[in-house]
């Protein structure tokens, strides 16, 4: 009898068992990840609290005077004579990510305190503003002018557009050039308010308001659309003397005194008042009613500045003032930017862009046309 294990038949193996892999390595990436995570984190958080100081650093830094200003030379001279541009671009208001009156303050003490600067010009391009925005720069700009420890003229040079507002600060420079096609007057003042009264009735809505007085609430969206007649009257005083005082700052403006001299000025014709009723008029139309001196681009402001200076043409220094980079600022645009994306809305091309006045703000605003 043959032996079994002599029969040459290799011996059946039982099933081997799967290893389970070593667990080292799931524990490993399961604390790896929440590490990463956390400096990562980490490095978000202070990134976020070093940009936050250094925006708040900018913001303190930002009113600290002349040397955060940026001397930008716009054309170079032969000679150390300079001539400072001030640009007043868009509508005129004291908020939002810049502070352009201060800005525009700050540029006219930089111009006043350098010896080297002879001459500003006001280079405006803009509907229009703010009432207390626009006479703060008028403002500044009349003191600058008066000041006998100066005696440095500024002269307005309009672009396509200084109406309403954007006129209003031209008035008090000692000249006004426009161009021909200049889009200027719209003398007068603008309030407006949305009534929402009648949807309200329509949804259901009541709303309940309570006041110290009667004239509280004037202007409320929420109120019914006919005006009473004792606010009406409140109302209509109150844009008549903003309207009266817009007449002032031109009558002023373009008196005959000081050193605006017969030669080079035009006066204000008789009747001037009857084109002061909010309409448009063009550059060459201002200068027949004697609202600007004369006509002509930026570059003859420029010759006409260097003539009245005294300083060969072409050879005074240009430049521009400008204000400091704010992070500040930087990060609103960015988070409305975000904000706008966010927000599912549908708008209408028109080639123009109509700003959204503020309820109850009184304007020197051009309702004719806006630029974008």
């Amino acid at each position: 009898m043959t032996d079994p294990d002599d029969s040459g038949t290799p011996p059946v193996l039982p099933p081997q068992q799967p290893q389970e892999a070593p667990k080292s390595s799931q524990v490993g990436s399961r604390v790896i990840l929440p590490v990463t995570l956390f400096i990562i984190a980490g490095f978000c958080v202070i990134g976020g609290l070093g940009l936050s100081m250094f925006s708040e650093f900018t913001n303190q830094m930002a009113g600290a005077g002349k040397t955060q200003f940026t001397e930008v030379t716009i054309r170079n001279g032969e000679t150390d004579n300079r001539i400072a541009v001030i640009d007043i671009a868009g509508v005129i208001t004291s908020y939002g990510p810049s502070d352009m009156v201060s800005n525009i303050k700050k540029q006219l003490q930089l111009a006043a305190n350098d010896d080297r600067v002879k001459a500003v010009i006001l280079r405006i391009d803009s509907p229009g503003g703010e009432v207390m925005a626009s006479d703060e720069i008028a403002r500044s700009i009349r003191e600058f002018e008066v000041d006998p420890n100066i005696d440095k003229p500024v002269i307005a040079s309009m672009g396509g557009m200084a109406a309403s507002g954007g006129y209003y600060v031209a008035a008090p420079c000692r000249f006004i050039f426009a161009n021909e096609l200049t889009i200027t007057g719209s003398i007068g003042v603008i309030m407006q308010s949305v009534n929402f009264h009648g949807l309200m009735e329509k949804v259901g809505v009541k709303p309940v308001t309570y006041t110290s007085g009667k004239n509280k609430d004037m202007l409320s969206p929420f109120n019914s659309p006919e005006v009473p007649p004792e606010q009406d009257k409140i109302l209509t005083e109150f844009i008549d003397q903003t309207y009266k005082a817009f007449v002032e700052v031109v009558e002023n403006g373009r008196a005959k005194k000081g050193n605006r001299t017969e030669k080079d000025m035009k006066e204000l014709i008789t009747g001037w008042k009857e084109y002061a009723d909010g309409r448009i008029i063009t550059g060459l139309d201002a200068e027949k009613y004697g609202l600007v001196d004369k006509t002509g681009n930026f570059d003859d402001v420029v010759k006409f500045a260097e003539q009245y200076l005294g300083i060969t043409e072409g050879k005074a220094r240009l430049v521009r003032n400008e204000p400091p980079l704010n992070f500040g600022n930087f990060f609103q645009l960015l988070g409305g930017a975000q904000k706008e994306k966010r927000s599912a809305t549908i708008k209408v091309d028109l080639g123009l862009e109509i700003p959204q006045l503020r309820p109850g703000v009184p304007y020197y605003l051009s309702s004719h046309l806006f630029t974008k």
